[in-house]
């Protein structure tokens, strides 16, 4: 068992190796770092619930402090790591400190992708990835304010749902021609660009971004938004969601392997023998769709997490599970299972004027990942069956009356 192990990053990934080492008996030295003044706190509520109020900090928690007491970890919170001595086996703090270690693992997270456009650093300019950029957001959205939404992705279009509930008026930026383009078939996006049209989102589609501009009263202050091309719309706030990069500064500095993220094995272990990774930091050999991925989502933290915390301890598990991700928009649930990457035929599986349906991918007849709206029992489904790399017959599939299992190709 080794006698130290450090954990760099405070998200959720960091808090489930804890939670699994703690489970599994380690009873060595456990160290837990993270730059923000948190104890290690969920962020899929901070565009949602913790947005509007309706959630307090002490509930983003993932564990309560009780339980770091009782793991025996010692809390690093509000301590940023500088840099790696992989030959000496220590991590450098940012206030001079070295940490040594027998084991590490890297939970460092992700961060949002930055805009370089005129007026970028006006007040009022917003990005949301933390707490801190919450309580920044919150303090300039006055009762009626103009928030205009940089990017129609999920964060975007979470946002945007958020804040109109708010009763603020929205714009959304998307540069693309439909929203959520990367992930979701042209129907699905269909299907949200009309129920946020519904609630009063104005979208803005094959629209890219210009500028920020200043007020005439305060040139430090956001004004107004300019499109390319040159309509411009009003703006109290803005708040850019244009996708994440993940958070490789410090492996990369050391040295360790890293291919759009800290490149790991099937093991969650890095270039270093004495090093792991996990979350969205990392890119990782996907064996069920044959290529490698780097995936942005809380399932895929805790479960490389709980990997890694075994092999960690000496175990050889190998982290080979059908990624799912979700988002909630307004009373909408989007639940998909699986990577739709290089599909060749989708299937509609009921009526979106129903609100409850789902959206099927296949490749040569293979179910490789499906869409669900408001459709828990096919979401539970599909797990099972792309896990199985099953076939199945579209015509069975596009009638929902058809239990998804009984779609499946003998």
């Amino acid at each position: 068992m080794p006698e130290t192990i450090v954990i760099v990053g405070a998200g959720q990934a960091a808090a489930q190796a804890v939670d699994s080492l703690h489970r599994d008996g380690y009873t060595g030295r456990l160290v837990l770092v993270g730059d923000e003044p948190y104890l290690p706190y969920q962020r899929p509520p901070l565009s949602k619930k913790f947005l509007a109020g309706e959630l307090p900090l002490e509930r983003l928690a993932v564990k309560p402090a009780a339980f770091y007491d009782t793991a025996g970890v010692t809390l690093l919170v509000g301590a940023r790591a500088e840099g790696l001595d992989l030959a000496g086996r220590g991590v450098l703090l940012a206030d001079g400190a070295r940490l040594g270690y027998d084991r590490l693992l890297l939970a460092t997270g992700s961060a949002p992708r930055k805009v370089a456009v005129p007026g970028h650093d006006l007040v009022g300019v917003h990005y949301l990835r933390t707490v801190a950029d919450v309580d920044r957001i919150r303090a300039e959205l006055a009762p009626g304010a103009r928030v205009v939404i940089v990017g129609g992705g999920y964060i975007g279009l979470e946002v945007a749902a958020t804040c109109r509930s708010l009763g603020h008026e929205v714009d959304v930026l998307e540069m693309a021609e439909r929203v959520m383009n990367r992930v979701v078939a042209p129907a699905v996006s269909a299907f949200f660009a009309a129920e946020h049209a519904r609630a009063g989102v104005r979208l803005h589609l094959g629209a890219a971004l210009g500028a920020f501009l200043p007020r005439a009263d305060d040139s430090r202050r956001l004004g107004a938004v300019e499109i390319a091309g040159g309509a411009r719309l009003a703006a109290d706030v803005v708040i850019v969601g244009v996708g994440v990069l993940p958070n490789t500064g410090l492996a990369a500095a050391a040295g360790l392997a890293c291919d759009n993220g800290i490149a790991v094995d099937e093991h969650c272990r890095t270039s270093d023998p004495a090093v792991w990774a996990a979350g969205d930091c990392t890119s990782q050999h996907s064996r069920r769709y044959g290529r490698r991925v780097r995936l942005e989502s809380v399932d895929n933290a805790f479960e490389q997490a709980k990997t890694a915390a075994a092999n960690l301890r000496g175990g050889a598990v190998v982290h080979d599970r059908v990624p799912w991700f979700w988002s909630d928009q307004f009373d909408l649930k989007l639940l998909i299972v699986g990577l739709s990457h290089d599909h060749d035929q989708v299937v509609l599986r009921g009526e979106p004027a129903s609100r409850s349906f789902a959206c099927c991918y296949l490749r040569a007849g293979e179910l490789l990942a499906i869409d669900c709206i408001n459709s828990p029992k096919d979401y539970m489904a599909a797990k099972k069956l792309i896990a199985e790399q099953v076939r199945c017959d579209p015509r069975k599939l596009a009638d929902p009356a058809v239990a998804l299992k009984d779609t499946v190709l003998a």
